[in-house]
């Protein structure tokens, strides 16, 4: 209801944009500050009521022009940092010194999100800085999306195949969505439907992998996070024909030293 009134205000006063993206922004952070004063078996409460709140004040700030398969690809991010968000925030100790902060810093992502999904929206050019700081910022964001559902999935202590097909899902997600803001297409391309799920397998793999690895559950976290930070960063790269020698030195070496740690914290 509440976000139909706005709909319905902005059509008949027109808000801009920006104005938008805050009211959204700091509709969420107080959303999300709310749900920080419940106990963490309430979270099957928050979970869904949080991501349809992200979803809905996404539609709101950026509504204009959204056609066909933009109605899931503009809304992955959001909803995925909002969730990842709310669960990472219950491995701290609930007090105010870790609240505050963390809501503020949820708040800024939430608005840098709706910044780089709006240029995906408008379809701006891919040789103007505008598009290559958005995109930047989506790939950003992703990775830590990645890394706080990491932390939560491993703290859980589940057995291999199920953080196999939890890693899987969530990398085929965001992988969908990045390779997608690529060339955004109104309709998903067999080419990105197909590197996204050789991003699925190749980290199911390396979690599957780490599983029975004897390693801290925040390597595990990092390990895995690493996986798909280079994994899609390699391939959104050869998708864009831009994958020259020092990008792939420059993944090599990442890959190299997580691997040094992670052969460092065997126990």
């Amino acid at each position: 209801m509440c976000i139909l009134f706005l709909l319905i205000l902005n059509k008949y006063m027109i808000i801009e944009k920006r104005v938008r993206f805050v009211i959204s922004a700091l509709v969420m952070s107080f959303l999300f500050l709310l749900s920080t004063f419940f106990f963490f078996d309430k979270a099957i409460i928050f979970i869904p009521v949080l991501a349809i709140a992200a979803y809905f004040f996404t539609l709101f700030a950026i509504y204009e022009g959204i056609e066909k398969n933009e109605w899931i690809m503009l809304f992955i991010l959001p909803v995925l940092l909002t969730v990842a968000s709310y669960l990472f925030y219950f491995l701290f100790p609930v007090r105010w010194l870790t609240r505050i902060p963390f809501v503020l810093i949820y708040g800024i992502s939430i608005y840098a999100s709706l910044l780089s999904l709006n240029i995906f929206n408008v379809g701006v050019e891919k040789n103007l800085q505008l598009y290559r700081a958005g995109f930047s910022v989506n790939y950003f964001l992703q990775t830590i999306v990645f890394f706080l559902f990491a932390n939560v999935i491993v703290s859980f202590h589940w057995g291999f195949l199920a953080n196999a097909f939890i890693f899987a899902a969530l990398a085929f997600l965001l992988s969908l969505q990045l390779y997608w803001s690529i060339r955004l297409d109104l309709h998903i391309s067999r080419e990105v439907f197909r590197y996204a799920l050789l991003t699925m397998i190749a980290v199911a793999e390396v979690s599957m992998l780490l599983s029975f690895m004897p390693i801290q559950t925040s390597i595990y976290a990092l390990t895995v996070s690493v996986a798909y930070y280079c994994t899609a960063g390699l391939t959104h790269l050869y998708i864009d024909e831009r994958l020259f020698k020092h990008s792939l030195r420059e993944y090599t070496i990442i890959l190299i030293v997580i691997g040094i740690i992670v052969l460092l914290s065997l126990t």
